[in-house]
């Protein structure tokens, strides 16, 4: 974990999807949790696969197929500015919000590393991203 205040709170807990305490446990997540409301992981790769891992079960179990269904459920509009993180996400990996995708390497690392850029106000470094997929 990065002790930096300035940095925003995804990146100081090693998450950078700011995903939230729950009962699933992600491989690299470190328990029992320093915070409270978010979890924390050993080093933001496995931060990235956290996000990866969930995105793959919206995928697989839940047939969210598009770039608007995953954030719509990722981030919910009553919690979230649902429509702005859709079109910053769909933008950013240069991918339309209602196209399907196949939850391949290269449509996927981008668009982890906008949802982060949304999340966290700031580029993903990309290393870190791709740590993440190769983790999975």
């Amino acid at each position: 974990m990065k002790n930096n205040k300035e940095l925003p709170r995804g990146l100081r807990n090693n998450n950078p999807g700011n995903i939230r305490i729950n009962s699933d446990l992600f491989q690299g997540e470190v328990r029992p949790s320093p915070g409270k409301e978010f979890k924390y992981f050993k080093t933001m790769a496995y931060g990235y696969r956290a996000i990866f891992r969930t995105l793959l079960t919206y995928y697989r179990i839940y047939r969210l197929e598009t770039i608007r269904q995953m954030i719509t459920r990722w981030a919910p509009p009553k919690e979230n500015k649902t429509d702005a993180y859709i079109k910053a996400v769909s933008d950013y990996a240069g991918i339309p919000a209602d196209d399907h995708l196949i939850f391949e390497r290269e449509q996927m690392i981008r668009i982890v590393a906008g949802m982060s850029k949304v999340e966290n106000g700031r580029e993903a470094d990309m290393a870190d991203v791709i740590e993440g997929w190769n983790l999975l």
